[in-house]
């Protein structure tokens, strides 16, 4: 489904962005697979047998140079790439009055201000020569209906609208569409108090739960010919929640 796809996925060395690499890979795409965590990249590498197709590279995306220098080494290395997963985030479970600002400041520079560059530099790589391509940005159910951790829910909220924006600066050459799961069975979700999860859970209507490899076809879909008329939407993956 994604034969001749190069694709850029962030937060690629665990959780759902692992599972979209080995998914992306396995649908016939190349993988430039980036992560602040170099050893987790290097532990991805390792348990997937596959050369040529999966590139590894360390950054962090909240760090406008770096991400720069990233997309210098892109033209050089892959310059036909034509897909770009935003995903790399981070949630500290934290009340907003309890927030220092040192702390809002880095949710908000990896949760937007990352998606932001990432989204500008690729879209501008592909504007210039009129191709094709996608981007797949990872909201998230907080970002819908809030979150008992403000600074997350708005940040996640934040990249709806940025899915909606982009999708008009970027046509007719790219489409742009979000992903907002449910809970989703990842480290991350340790952070997340019992009750929260409890009441997440209590508004879905499917009791299966939503795991990373659920997410990680939605995206692939995405990425894929078959969504060519998806533009701008946001596919929420939450097993019926919040419905009323």
């Amino acid at each position: 489904m994604l034969k001749n796809s190069k694709i850029i996925v962030t937060g690629a060395a665990s959780g759902i962005g692992k599972e979209i690499v080995k998914q992306c890979l396995k649908e016939g795409a190349v993988v430039i697979a980036c992560d602040i965590n170099e050893e987790s990249l290097n532990d991805l590498k390792r348990s997937i047998d596959v050369r040529n197709v999966l590139h590894t590279y360390q950054l962090d995306v909240s760090r406008y140079e770096e991400v720069s220098r990233f997309f210098q080494y892109i033209e050089i290395e892959h310059p036909e790439i034509n897909g770009l997963v935003n995903n790399a985030g981070i949630y500290l479970a934290k009340n907003i009055v309890d927030y220092q600002i040192d702390e809002i400041d880095k949710v908000l520079d990896i949760n937007v201000k990352g998606f932001v560059y990432f989204s500008q530099m690729f879209g501008k790589k592909l504007l210039q020569t009129e191709r094709q391509g996608v981007i797949v940005n990872m909201s998230s159910v907080s970002g819908i209906e809030g979150s008992s951790d403000a600074i997350y829910g708005l940040s996640k909220a934040a990249i709806l609208g940025l899915t909606k924006s982009c999708a008009m600066n970027f046509s007719p050459y790219i489409r742009v569409n979000a992903v907002a799961p449910t809970m989703v069975n990842t480290p991350m979700m340790g952070v997340i108090p019992d009750w929260r999860k409890e009441e997440y859970l209590s508004h879905e209507l499917i009791h299966t739960p939503v795991m990373p490899e659920d997410v990680a076809d939605t995206v692939v879909f995405l990425l894929s010919d078959k969504s060519k008329h998806y533009t701008g939407a946001t596919f929420d993956i939450n097993n019926g929640g919040y419905l009323r």
